[in-house]
């Protein structure tokens, strides 16, 4: 008998370990279960609070298209800073708000134009390029062997060939770093040019495929037009520790090799780009931005009818560049909503009926 009961005790204990496993393993399978469903309901509602952001910043691009098509109808000729268009505003929302500034995108230095002479026509409408296609490939190639000459300093190319908008950037780089040597000046032009034409003929200081594909990390060259200002980072020569004071003063607008600048929106902050394409000096250009009327110049003859002009004269080249009008907005907006945050930029297009449309689009960056 005292067998048998000791035998049932240790099954008795055997079976209260087995049940003490069970309820611990549910406990376990319970706990990985509510985690799991709490990781889910946060991803979900991160996901909606991100959406709401992305839907809340469209609503503000909206809203800015809006604007510029106001603009534009109060004088489709002539765009000023008057009226306050380009400060940055803050509207709140429940949950958060949204934080938008409009800004000129002719205001800077289009960095696809350094490479216009090699691609005629490129701002051109599409039926246009198509119609021209093989005139505009054989003046491509026309144009670029005459650029690299002079860049390679041929008895066939004179350094006066060199691209007018390739030397006012020289000279804005000059401008804005001005601890920067020539030699290295001299290099980060020419191996933009290199970057941008379709070529793989060398510049004098430029570099092509060869050099960056001897780099620890190699690439190549775009040997296309840049669709981001942020590109300029992989051209030869440029370096971090002065990237940064050259950034606001250029920028990139996507298949467009034409340079304009809208002399009524260039601030005084911005003077260094004026400067560079007139070859005045920066003091001068912040004075003549600081005495400009409210409302502008009502037409690039004004501009031109400056004292200024008077010892600074302007190459047709160079007058070309300016206008009082605008055909390109650029929207950078940021939204809130709880703990969400979404950044895009978008740029604008003034058609030619005055409808504004979206050309792009860069989310968490700058265009």
């Amino acid at each position: 008998m005292n067998s048998v009961s000791q035998s049932h005790k240790k099954q008795r204990g055997v079976a209260l370990i087995i049940v003490l496993m069970i309820v611990a393993l549910v406990s376990i399978i319970a706990t990985e279960m509510g985690a799991r469903l709490q990781l889910q309901i946060t991803r979900a509602t991160n996901i909606k609070d991100n959406n709401q952001a992305f839907w809340y910043a469209l609503g503000a691009e909206q809203y800015a298209i809006k604007s510029v098509r106001e603009l534009i109808a109060l004088n489709s000729n002539v765009v000023s800073l008057e009226g306050g268009w380009s400060e940055e505003f803050t509207f709140p929302l429940d949950g958060g708000g949204i934080q938008a500034q409009l800004t000129d995108m002719q205001t800077c230095l289009n960095l696809n134009a350094i490479d216009s002479v090699n691609r005629p026509q490129q701002n051109n409408t599409q039926n246009n390029e198509n119609g021209n296609a093989d005139n505009n490939n054989t003046d491509t190639n026309n144009n670029s062997n005459d650029v690299k000459d002079a860049l390679r300093g041929n008895n066939n190319g004179d350094i006066n060939s060199i691209p007018e908008e390739a030397l006012a950037f020289e000279r804005l780089l000059t401008d804005v770093v001005p601890d920067l040597d020539n030699y290295s000046i001299e290099v980060v032009r020419d191996s933009l040019i290199d970057w941008l034409d379709q070529d793989d003929n060398m510049s004098q200081s430029g570099a092509e495929d060869s050099d960056y594909a001897a780099l620890v990390n190699p690439y190549l060259t775009a040997n296309n037009l840049m669709v981001s200002k942020s590109e300029i980072r992989l051209v030869n020569g440029v370096q971090p520790q002065w990237i940064g004071a050259l950034l606001p003063s250029i920028c990139v607008i996507p298949n467009v090799t034409e340079l304009k600048i809208n002399v009524n929106t260039v601030k005084e902050e911005q003077a260094a780009v004026l400067a560079a394409l007139t070859g005045a000096p920066t003091s001068e250009i912040q004075s003549l931005i600081s005495n400009r009327a409210p409302d502008g110049y009502q037409s690039v003859q004004d501009f031109f009818a400056e004292s200024l002009f008077t010892n600074h004269t302007l190459s047709a080249q160079q007058q070309s560049w300016f206008d009082v009008k605008t055909e390109y907005f650029l929207l950078h907006t940021k939204t809130r909503y709880n703990n969400a945050t979404f950044t895009m930029s978008s740029l604008l297009k003034v058609e030619n009926n005055d409808q504004v449309t979206v050309i792009r689009r860069e989310f968490g960056g700058v265009l």
